[in-house]
């Protein structure tokens, strides 16, 4: 009998950490500046302090293909209009990818609902394909980074002990960027390009919570 309680007081305290977890899946639109809106997925994971208070990490993915009309202008505004030539050469291919740290504070509103306030902040990780300026028709790749941030709210209702359907409004924030140089193989001229990607936006999106 006094093994059975040894053991029953060892593992209680487990029992309670290994219920306190969570994980949500997300997933809508988001409208970043730099290349206008598309589709995004999501990860988040953590554990629950208490029925109102959450902490937790959040990966996401966003991919768009897209013209960067800015380094548009810039190639016309160097080397002359050939407008067709140089939306060519800035057809970019983007993935975000932001990993942050988040926490999220709720309360009832209604029964089985909640409202809830998120925020969240990071760093965001862009992988660029872009085309060869001397040929357009070949791809290259650069990697971007840059400090991310993250606010927002929602709503939760309850499906069952463990799960809800929540639906999340939320404002993103950050502006990866790089420079490359260019040479005109008929002037010879050299010039250096920034490429600034303001992935700040809204982000509409909705998904399911678990408990376990």
């Amino acid at each position: 009998m006094k093994k059975l309680f040894i053991l029953t007081a060892l593992l209680f305290p487990v029992s309670i950490f290994a219920q306190s977890h969570f994980g949500s899946v997300k997933l809508g639109l988001f409208d970043p500046s730099a290349t206008g809106s598309g589709f995004i997925i999501g990860y988040e994971g953590g554990w629950y302090i208490d029925n109102n208070f959450i902490i937790g990490w959040d990966i996401d993915w966003f991919n768009k293909n897209y013209t960067d009309e800015s380094l548009v202008t810039q190639f016309n505004d160097f080397y002359g209009t050939t407008s067709s030539l140089n939306e060519l050469r800035a057809k970019t291919n983007l993935h975000a990818i932001p990993l942050m740290g988040t926490f999220t504070a709720s309360w009832p509103i209604a029964r089985r609902t909640n409202a809830y306030f998120t925020g969240s902040a990071g760093l965001e990780m862009l992988l660029i394909f872009y085309r060869n300026y001397d040929n357009p028709d070949n791809s290259s790749f650069h990697g971007a980074f840059d400090f991310a941030w993250q606010l927002g709210g929602g709503i939760s209702y309850e499906l069952g002990l463990r799960s809800d359907a929540i639906v999340e409004l939320a404002y993103h924030y950050s502006q990866p960027s790089w420079e490359y140089s260019v040479t005109d193989p008929q002037t010879g001229r050299t010039r250096v390009f920034s490429r600034s990607f303001d992935m700040s936006g809204i982000m509409l999106r909705v998904g399911f919570r678990f408990y376990f």
